[in-house]
C-alpha cells in the first residue's frame, strides 16, 4: 500500500482495485441493459461521486449526457431543533429525459432522497440512482439505490473517491480502505 502524505498510514483495504473494478463492469452492463435503446443523463454528486462516475459511465453502451452537481448545505436553527436547506449547483436541464443519478457513498439518504424529487420537479420522466457504497446503519430516509456496488457498514472510509473529512485527501487511492482500529466489512 501507497504511503500519501496527510491520510493516516494505518489503513486497511476494505474492497481492492480489481473488486471494483469488477462491480463498476456489471453495474455498466446492468445499468446499459436497462437502458436500452435510450439515451441517459447521467448526474454525478460530487465529490464523493466522480471517480466511479468516470469508470461507469465508460462502461454505459447507450448514448449518454454527463452533469456534475455538487450540494451545499445551509442548517438554520429554528425554534424547534434546526431547518437543513440543500442547494446544488450548476443548474441542469433535464425535462423529458431519463436520468441516473450517481453516488459515490450513501449514509444518511438525505441528499439523494432530495436530488432524486428535485430532478422530477425539473421534469426528468425518470430517476434511478446507483451507490458504488451502501451504508445503511446511518439511514435517516427510507431511500433504496436501484443499483449500488457493496454495502459497507460503520468505518470511516476512503480511496477511490471518498476523501477524509475536512482534507479532502485520500481520494486518489485506487481502493476503498478504513482507518485501522476501526470496524468496516463490505459485502456486494
Amino acid at each position: 500500500m501507497t504511503m500519501v502524505p496527510g491520510i493516516p498510514q494505518e489503513l486497511n483495504v476494505l474492497i481492492d482495485e480489481e473488486k471494483i473494478s469488477k462491480r463498476v463492469a456489471e453495474l455498466g452492463r446492468e445499468i446499459s441493459e436497462q437502458y436500452k435503446g435510450k439515451s441517459l443523463h447521467t448526474v454525478c454528486v460530487l465529490d464523493d461521486g466522480f471517480m466511479f462516475a468516470a469508470d461507469l459511465i465508460r462502461h454505459l453502451d447507450v448514448p449518454v449526457i454527463a452533469s456534475f452537481v455538487k450540494p451545499r448545505f445551509n442548517e438554520t436553527p429554528t425554534t424547534t431543533g434546526s431547518l437543513l436547506q440543500i442547494f446544488f449547483s450548476p443548474e441542469i436541464d433535464v425535462r423529458g429525459q431519463d436520468v441516473l443519478l450517481i453516488e459515490g457513498l450513501i449514509t444518511t439518504g438525505i441528499t439523494a432522497e432530495f436530488l432524486i424529487r428535485n430532478l422530477f420537479g425539473r421534469g426528468a420522466v425518470s430517476v434511478k440512482m446507483v451507490a458504488l457504497l451502501e451504508k445503511q446503519v446511518d439511514r435517516r430516509v427510507p431511500l433504496q439505490p436501484d443499483f449500488f456496488g457493496f454495502m459497507v457498514e460503520e468505518g470511516s472510509l476512503l480511496g477511490y473517491g471518498l476523501g477524509m473529512p475536512k482534507s479532502g485527501l485520500g481520494r486518489n487511492l485506487p481502493y476503498i480502505a478504513h482507518v485501522a482500529g476501526q470496524t468496516a466489512s463490505a459485502t456486494k
